[in-house]
């Protein structure tokens, strides 16, 4: 079945959920890349408060994460999930002299580039691939792209938009392009958009046990669909 009118699919997000609010780490590409390290594998609100402590405790800005012990770090890392929180202390360190040493410390000068340039840019970064640089472009508002997480990627992949494959960067690609194509080109559009579709995958359409049973795109969604008929 071909995938129902994305801004159809929206529309209904948006009145489950409302309206995404901004991203906690602000447009700044640099932070955005700290709010990926700072937690893992954790709820929004508790990566949210270990966030806001790298804010208060140490600040945002690659000088000051060079010359905070590492200690300190690790320590808020470990607020933000048990997994790794001093490997993920050293990375951020390793981000603060990248952006130093290859960025004279303004990262967010790459909001300046073009599209291919910023996103290879980016991914020198620890961690961050192809979709994270795509978010952290849209969610800045300089580019008119959709990144999406595993969440987002996941919806909109039941819903018939892309190809699923086996190859992580071609199902992102081919789900990206096609929910694009439907989508006003605008950054602000694209971040709601991404952003609706992450909070019904995190809420609703979960990976192992979705709750098909409460969600309002049954009739839309081709993945529901093909499990119906199986039974």
């Amino acid at each position: 079945m071909p995938p129902a009118p994305l801004r159809r699919i929206l529309t209904v997000l948006r009145n489950r959920y409302g309206e995404p609010p901004p991203p906690a780490a602000g447009r700044d590409p640099f932070a955005l890349i700290l709010w990926e390290m700072v937690a893992y594998l954790t709820d929004d609100d508790t990566r949210r408060a270990a966030f806001e402590a790298l804010r208060e405790q140490v600040g945002l800005a690659p000088p000051a994460l060079l010359d905070a012990p590492l200690s300190v770090l690790t320590a808020i890392c470990r607020s933000g999930g048990p997994v790794q929180p001093g490997e993920r202390a050293k990375r951020m360190k390793l981000v603060a002299a990248l952006a130093i040493d290859e960025f004279d410390g303004d990262l967010s000068q790459v909001l300046r580039w073009e599209y291919a340039t910023a996103v290879k840019a980016l991914r020198k970064f620890p961690s961050v691939a192809e979709p994270g640089a795509d978010r952290i472009l849209m969610l800045c508002g300089s580019h008119a792209v959709l990144g999406l997480d595993s969440n987002a990627l996941r919806v909109l992949c039941r819903l018939g938009y892309g190809h699923e494959t086996k190859n992580y960067t071609k199902t992102y690609r081919s789900s990206r392009d096609a929910a694009t194509a439907e989508l006003p080109g605008k950054a602000s559009s694209m971040a709601e958009a991404s952003l609706l579709l992450r909070e019904h995958g995190k809420e609703t359409c979960k990976y192992t046990v979705p709750r098909c049973e409460e969600c309002p795109l049954t009739a839309s969604c081709a993945w529901y669909q093909a499990r119906t008929r199986m039974r």
